[in-house]
């Protein structure tokens, strides 16, 4: 794992290269979005109960809300991650589909356009008309090859919608548990999941950590002051409502 160290003559940090001279995971892998999901679904639940607890609500009452924002909010992630990820899915199918035609129907066209782009990029061009050649001998080579340099994309490594869709209400859920599990434990004051969920927002803010080139204990800070801004603006307005309403 990368660290940080200061460079002497600018007093600032500055990233140390890892040893095995391998760079950060820039996209941030599967680590990226299950936090981020588990951080959502934190945020917004603990921001809807103390909405809720402003308002002089009942800790039955703060109960179901939470109860009801937790499957709200997953299944509402869920639905919406399964339909982007299926159209992005579909849309990156008719395309490949597209030059699957086109590589049968003008294979030459094709070649010579590979060939090109190997150019631009500094190959000589008999070199680059040959790997061209090469790489176009077989068709699933030739169409894969294509898929990445015109279309930046990986036909073997399509993105499953099922799996980001349950991922999601996974990682929604799981947070958005944390600050109704002391009322469930029998808690009857907002305290408790209070301090469940600051400890959870400086938790994910240090995990996020990880992929960025922040220290641990800045993402912490940074993820736990947004959080209990927006839980303190919510309890603020649930007092303003609900005493107008009262």
């Amino acid at each position: 794992m990368s660290t940080v160290t200061v460079d002497p003559h600018t007093d600032s940090p500055q990233p140390r290269i890892p040893a095995d001279g391998h760079h950060r995971d820039v996209n941030g892998g599967w680590l990226r979005p299950a936090v981020f999901g588990a951080m959502d679904g934190l945020v917004s639940n603990f921001a809807l109960m103390t909405g809720v607890v402003g308002g002089d609500a009942t800790p039955s009452t703060v109960v179901l809300t939470g109860l009801a924002g937790l499957a709200a909010g997953a299944f509402s992630m869920a639905a919406g991650e399964y339909t982007s990820v299926a159209s992005q899915r579909e849309l990156v199918e008719a395309e490949l589909e597209a030059e699957r035609i086109e590589l049968k129907r003008n294979p030459g066209g094709e070649l010579a356009e590979l060939a090109q782009m190997y150019v631009e990029r500094g190959v000589d061009p008999e070199l680059a008309h040959e790997v061209a050649r090469q790489l176009s001998a077989d068709p699933n080579t030739a169409l894969a090859v294509h898929a990445r340099e015109e279309l930046g994309i990986d036909p073997d490594d399509l993105p499953s919608p099922l799996v980001a869709a349950v991922s999601s209400f996974g990682c929604f859920a799981l947070g958005a548990l944390l600050p109704v599990l002391p009322y469930l434990l029998g808690a009857t004051a907002l305290w408790p999941a209070a301090l469940l969920a600051v400890l959870g927002l400086f938790g994910c803010g240090a995990v996020v950590a990880r992929v960025t080139a922040r220290s641990w204990w800045f993402s912490g800070v940074r993820q736990l002051v947004l959080g209990g801004a927006a839980a303190a603006v919510t309890f603020l307005l649930g007092r303003l409502i609900g005493g107008a309403i009262g």
